[in-house]
């Protein structure tokens, strides 16, 4: 076999560009050669933005591709992340999924985070067919409105499981990271309503363009009101990312102790971690970089936490000092921004019924 199943081999950045169809055709080997042999292997497919993008186009540099692996056992015969790896020159983020969130169309076009990668072909490999009959069942069903009003609700509840996990018995990164996340799904809710990609990193930018095809530009500054950054300049981006790039290098050389997001922290991740806050903050997107360096730093400090101790004095000013310019220097404005989230949801919720009502491509 080529990278094996739970390899993450450290390797070069990419040096030339890659098209999208020669980065599936990878995709597709890695999946035939390492996961379509182990036991309960079910079938595979992208997910994400691989699926928005025509197959003669350039796969961008600070992009993976994502696959999803299923199995059919309720517990799948390997990790639930498998994280990042290099395959024939491309970047796979590879995760798995027990056959059972897969089990009807219906079921999926209620996923917000799962339904847009079956809106067109994404079938990577399906040996018993059950995959492809899938994708046509939410296909069909994808624009309908009461499936987009579903996705909707599905992203509201995401927010709020978010907010119900910051648990105040947990580390700083830990409750930092579930108000993040809650602030940020807020972007995922306008874009399901515009039957866009729930991106992760690039959030706050493709909802930015969607908000201005609706014209709604106004919220855009509301939503990053809500994440603190809405007056933060190019230069204090880019010093907060200087501080992030030291910080990500040594939590990269010392990451021992496996978490979900553990892959994110590496050399396989940092074109992506880092030069892609370096791409945004360069083309005058800085108060949308905010998030993903954010998420970065919250990461690292867990590495510290765990496996390097040491460490983490070190780089904890810098983490506290990219808080602080987002209104949080206690536990108390950590709480009081959680609150804030759910108390903007009903903003969110109103601006998203308009794009569902203002949406010629949804179907009754």
């Amino acid at each position: 076999m080529g990278t094996g199943i739970y390899a993450n081999p450290v390797s070069a950045e990419r040096e030339a560009s890659v098209i999208v169809r020669d980065a599936k055709d990878a995709a597709r080997g890695w999946v035939v050669e390492e996961a379509g042999v182990l036991p309960g292997f079910g079938g595979a497919f992208y997910h994400g933005s691989i699926n928005d993008l025509t197959d003669d186009a350039t796969l961008p540099a600070a992009s993976d591709v994502d696959v999803i692996v299923v199995f059919a056992e309720p517990s799948p015969p390997v990790r639930p992340k498998l994280g990042k790896l290099r395959y024939r020159d491309v970047l796979l983020d590879v995760s798995s999924l027990p056959s059972d969130e897969l089990r009807s169309p219906d079921h999926v076009l209620g996923q917000y985070h799962l339904a847009g990668s079956f809106r067109g072909p994404n079938i990577i490999l399906d040996p018993s067919g059950q995959l492809t009959d899938l994708q046509a069942g939410v296909a069909r069903e994808f624009a309908k409105r009461r499936w987009v009003e579903r996705r909707c609700r599905h992203a509201e509840e995401q927010i709020l499981a978010h907010l119900r996990s910051a648990d105040a018995t947990m580390p700083l990164h830990d409750r930092v990271t579930a108000w993040l996340f809650a602030a940020g799904v807020t972007t995922h809710l306008l874009l399901v309503a515009g039957l866009r990609n729930p991106t992760v990193r690039r959030r706050y930018v493709v909802v930015r363009d969607l908000l201005a095809d609706y014209g709604h530009e106004e919220f855009h500054e509301a939503l990053l009101e809500l994440l603190g950054c809405a007056r933060m300049s190019r230069e204090r981006a880019e010093v907060h990312l200087a501080a992030l790039t030291t910080a990500f290098d040594a939590a990269k050389t010392v990451v021992r102790t496996p978490f979900f997001f553990a892959s994110d922290i590496g050399d396989l991740a940092r074109p992506i971690a880092i030069n892609g806050g370096r791409e945004l903050i360069a083309h005058g997107l800085h108060r949308e970089a905010v998030f993903w360096l954010v998420a970065t730093y919250s990461r690292c400090r867990k590495v510290f936490w765990h496996d390097a101790p040491d460490l983490r004095e070190r780089f904890e000013p810098g983490y506290r000092v990219l808080l602080g310019d987002l209104g949080i220097t206690s536990a108390a404005d950590l709480r009081w921004r959680c609150d804030e989230v759910e108390a903007f949801l009903p903003r969110v919720r109103e601006v998203a019924a308009a794009i569902v009502a203002a949406n010629p491509a949804i179907e009754e």
